[in-house]
Parts: C-alpha cells; sequence; structure tokens
C-alpha cells in the first residue's frame, strides 16, 4: 500500500468517522444550512454516505463548483458554432461532449454531423494535436475554476516559446471567490456556512475567502475529500456557528498551504487578466472570469476567429441554475429522473461526473 492509499485509507476509517459523527451531533443543536462549492465534494459526500447520516438539523446543499455545470448556455451556444467551422479542430474534457447546447444539439452530435472534436485529458494534449495538424486550427475549450487554468496558462507559454501559432484557446475559466460573493449577497441563497474547495485552495490558499467571515460573518472550512474530511470541517463549522463566531479555516493542511501556491498563481496571472465571465443560474459577474493579457493575446481564440458570445436563452425546463445557487434541490427540479436522467439529460448537472444531478439519481436519494 502507497502513502497516498494509506492517508486516504486512515480518513475513511470508519470508528474515527463515527467518533467524528457522535462529536457532530453534539455540538450541532440549532438548525444549519451549509454549502459544499466543488463537485468533488458534492460526489464524495453521496458516496461515503454522509448525506444520510448527518443530524436532521444539518442541510446540505450543493453550489457552483462544477466547472461543466457552470459553463453558460452563451458559451455553450459559441462553441457549438465554432464547430461547424472547416479547417478547426476542437480540443476538449470529455465531460463537455454532452452538454445540450440550443436545440438540444451537443458536441457528441456535432462531431457525428463531421465536426473535428477530439477528446484531451491535458491542455498539452491540445499543444500536440497542434503540432501533429500544422495545417489546422486547434481551439482547446479552457474551462473550469483555479484548480485547471495555471496549467492552460503553462500551456499557452510553450506554444509561444515554440512558435506554434495555430493553438488557440477559448477561456471559460472562472474564479471562485467572486462566485462566493454574488451568492452570499443574494437573498434567494441563504447558506450558515461553506465547505471551501480543497483543489481550488492548493493554488489560492485561504486569503481570498477572508471576505466571507469578515464582512458577510459566514465562516468557511477548506477540507479534502473523505469521509472524516468532511465531517471535521463540519465540526469546526458547527463550533463557530455555536460560539458566534466566523473564520476562514484550513483543515486540510496536509494539501493546501495557507498562502497557496505563488508559483502557479503566478503563470495564471501572466497569462491572464480578470475579467467579467457569465455562470449558469447566476449571470455576469466582474472580475469573475480569465481573459488573456496582452501578452498572449494571440492565443485568445474569441479574437482570433472572430467570435463573439451571444445571448442564449436557457434551456427549456432545466433548472440547473436554481440548483447551483443553492435554490432547490436536484430532485426537486421538475425534470429530474423523469425528462432528465444521465442517459438522457437536459442540463449539465446531469451531465458531469462532479453534477450533483448526477450524484443525486446515482445514489438514488429519496425524492422529497
Amino acid at each position: 500500500m502507497d502513502q497516498t492509499t494509506q492517508f486516504s485509507t486512515a480518513f475513511q476509517d470508519p470508528d474515527l468517522c463515527r467518533q467524528l459523527l457522535r462529536t457532530l451531533q453534539s455540538i450541532q443543536t440549532s438548525p444549519l444550512t451549509f454549502m459544499e462549492v466543488c463537485g468533488t465534494h458534492t460526489v464524495a459526500i453521496f458516496r461515503s454516505g454522509l448525506h444520510s447520516l448527518l443530524p436532521d438539523t444539518i442541510e446540505h446543499l450543493s453550489g457552483p463548483g462544477c466547472p461543466v455545470c457552470v459553463t453558460h448556455d452563451s458559451e455553450v451556444a459559441a462553441y457549438l458554432k465554432l464547430a461547424e467551422r472547416d479547417n478547426v479542430i476542437i480540443a476538449t474534457f470529455g465531460d463537455l461532449l454532452r452538454v445540450p447546447g440550443p436545440n438540444g444539439k451537443t458536441l457528441k452530435t456535432a462531431k457525428a454531423e463531421g465536426a473535428r472534436v477530439e477528446i484531451v485529458y491535458s491542455p498539452f494534449d491540445a499543444l500536440t494535436l497542434a503540432v501533429d495538424n500544422p495545417t489546422e486550427t486547434v481551439v482547446f475549450l479552457g474551462i473550469g475554476f483555479e484548480t485547471t487554468a495555471p496549467t492552460v496558462a503553462a500551456t499557452v507559454k510553450t506554444a509561444q516559446a515554440r512558435g506554434i501559432s495555430n493553438l488557440l484557446v477559448m477561456s471559460f475559466h472562472k474564479l471562485v471567490p467572486p462566485a462566493l460573493a454574488a451568492l452570499v449577497a443574494d437573498n434567494k441563497t441563504s447558506v450558515d456556512a461553506f465547505l471551501l474547495p480543497g483543489h481550488v485552495s492548493t493554488v489560492i490558499g485561504l486569503e481570498p475567502y477572508r471576505f466571507l467571515a469578515s464582512e458577510y460573518g459566514v465562516p468557511g472550512v477548506v477540507t479534502g475529500f473523505e469521509p472524516a474530511d468532511i465531517l471535521q470541517a463540519l465540526i469546526y463549522v458547527a463550533r463557530m456557528r455555536a460560539n458566534g463566531e466566523a473564520d476562514i479555516v484550513n483543515a486540510y493542511t496536509r494539501a493546501v498551504a495557507s498562502e497557496g501556491n505563488p508559483q502557479a498563481v503566478a503563470i495564471m496571472n501572466e497569462v491572464f487578466d480578470h475579467g467579467p465571465a457569465l455562470w449558469r443560474g447566476i449571470g455576469g459577474i466582474d472580475g469573475s472570469g480569465l481573459i488573456f493579457s496582452n501578452d498572449y493575446a494571440e492565443f485568445d481564440a474569441l479574437r482570433a476567429l472572430d467570435l463573439t458570445i451571444e445571448e442564449t436563452p436557457p434551456l427549456k425546463g432545466c433548472q440547473c441554475g436554481d440548483v447551483l445557487k443553492g435554490i432547490i434541490k436536484p430532485n426537486q427540479c421538475r425534470l429530474f429522473g423523469t425528462a432528465c436522467t444521465p442517459a438522457k439529460p437536459v442540463g449539465p448537472c446531469m451531465v458531469s461526473t462532479e453534477g450533483s444531478c448526477a450524484a443525486y439519481y446515482k445514489y438514488r436519494l429519496e425524492l422529497s
């Protein structure tokens, strides 16, 4: 058993989890609604069975932490339109392939109709694709948060250094803290505490979340993805709420440094500037997106191919936007489990492996 597996197993220990659960139950006496921000947390909470073990006084909401899910309808429409062009190869992570756009069309159906769409597992795979196809334009669909953006930035820097001019990026990257600011300022969303994303926090550290506690009095805990991690984080949250305190706590110190990863942040900030971005369900948020800086503008697919993001209406009947804001739970969507299933998803929350609707469906939570 390698060291990583040993660590994971230790944080899955049933006796430890039972002890933590008893501690949580002893502390948590008043109602508490928490939102986990990360899609991987969503799946971890359901897969481990924690969702059904939590005290009745605790309500769990999923947030805007699934990168595929938060990609806006207008962005989906834009890359589907791009797929219609000749001499363009779209390089994308697999989850985007089945996200429906206007009229239900997807990249998968576009590919069946003849579009060049290639699944990649890293932005560097897109770079290789560009090298191998010098007469084509390869467009990488840049989705994801602070976790993904530094690798995309490194790929762009490598392409520039090697003089590779047929690689472009459609940057739909989004930043987590501005979305949390939008949520806590929205009176439709009621959240007592956040479980903050472990992966994103390895890059940005704790400081960008401080405003939640200092300005809004909402505590947040950065945590890992094993059952004991999540229970320990909820204990921190419950104690803070019981004591009338609010702070940002790092409960994932084995992976997250308080200052994050300055090198990753530096390369991200070299290639990208902060700009406006569209979020499914939330809408436009200033400063929540990553747009190319002037030094790397040559890699901007929108500029190079004269593409525009046109306003596109939400998918008919889909309530992914309300799910992402914690206004409803997935099984409260009128399409859940009937018109919308993993085999025939209407919205991205049912498509993505990190989507809360897919998790609800997979783990067969009670409909209520």
